[in-house]
């Protein structure tokens, strides 16, 4: 269970469009968004570090960690205890729930073999120790019925909401990275042996090996890999000889410093930065997330309330000076509220082997 039980790890820096000379406001671009429900609380150091000690020390005897949005402390949920012994001895404050992490594995097992429908994605919320499930406007009222029935019999463990628009990966032509006739998002900028290289979205890198800053420039950076679906990263080597700084684009004339990189915890609150919609806000809502695209799905994701659209694609998540994923996609968004999905960035770093700088 968790953001391990797929064994997916991966680290990143953020990409500063200034950098790269990518500052100008894309012809799409929306304006910023900020999710009304988004809490202040972000975690601190600390609390991530409590967060990985946890999932080091627990592993599948506890159904996951989650911020107190009053609070902010961290909650470590458990269902024994020996596993409540454990979580204690950490400094955690502990929340004994119905559900173990095998049950929560158990629901996403049978809904990966009977309620696979394009248009669904499905993750892990600690705070109501459910599996959360939404449906995009593309699932039919047939195809709905049959996800119902499905959670009906596995007794009150699955959650299921209605979103507007259609889950899809965000891409365009038009923007801030170009490869291939699409725009996507750079995420962070990462560093290997003195080499400088950025990650994004799979998605994206499936499309092209070659990127540049503008379209139809010149060639900054070459593929050096790919992993869609299933996973969704990928990574650019600059081949230009640029060194571009370790920052986030704010979008309003500065940059946010990454320092670290990190899994993001339920509850926190987030930004996504990106080049059709800029920065905006949000909370994350589910770990561990399936998300059914049309052509192919993607496991072990995060979801969140940010808002996004089309070309945010391999954009950053980030909460201060962390790190935390590389924007996949979205249903889209209705007001302030979104559902932007992303790919966990410390697995990213870790399946190439770079860090963030």
């Amino acid at each position: 269970m968790r953001r391990n039980s797929r064994a997916r790890l991966s680290l990143s820096l953020l990409l500063v469009a200034g950098a790269l000379g990518l500052g100008v406001t894309p012809a799409t671009a929306a304006e910023v968004h900020t999710a009304a429900a988004a809490p202040s609380a972000i975690p601190s150091a600390s609390a991530y570090a409590l967060d990985a000690a946890v999932e080091r020390t627990l592993g599948a005897g506890t159904a996951g960690t989650y911020l107190d949005r009053k609070t902010g402390e961290l909650v470590v949920t458990v269902t024994t205890d020996r596993a409540e012994e454990q979580a204690r001895a950490t400094g955690a404050t502990v929340r004994r729930v119905a559900r173990s992490a095998a049950q929560l594995d158990s629901v996403i097992a049978t809904l990966e073999a009977e309620a696979k429908i394009t248009g669904t994605s499905w993750g892990i919320d600690p705070r109501t120790n459910q599996v959360a499930v939404e449906a995009d406007s593309s699932v039919s009222a047939r195809d709905m019925a049959r996800l119902e029935a499905v959670a009906e019999r596995l007794g009150g463990a699955v959650s299921i909401s209605r979103v507007p628009g259609v889950f899809h990966r965000e891409v365009l032509g038009g923007g801030a990275i170009y490869g291939g006739g699409s725009r996507c998002s750079a995420a962070f900028n990462v560093t290997k042996g003195g080499a400088r290289y950025f990650v994004t979205a799979g998605h994206c890198t499936n499309i092209s090996a070659n990127w540049s800053a503008t379209s139809g420039g010149s060639v900054i950076g070459v593929r050096e890999g790919t992993s869609f679906p299933t996973n969704d990263y990928g990574i650019v080597r600059y081949t230009d000889g640029s060194s571009p700084a370790g920052t986030v684009d704010l979008y309003n004339g500065s940059t946010q410093d990454i320092a670290s990189a990190a899994n993001a915890v339920v509850g926190q609150a987030i930004r996504k930065s990106g080049s059709t919609t800029k920065v905006t806000s949000g909370t994350v809502t589910a770990v561990n997330v399936t998300v059914n695209y049309g052509d192919g799905p993607v496991y072990g994701m995060v979801r969140t309330t940010a808002c996004s659209a089309g070309g945010d694609s391999g954009g950053a998540h980030f909460a201060g000076s962390v790190a935390l994923g590389i924007h996949s996609g979205s249903s889209g968004c209705s007001g302030t509220a979104g559902s932007a999905i992303h790919q966990p960035v410390v697995e990213a770093l870790q399946a190439y082997g770079v860090s963030v700088y």
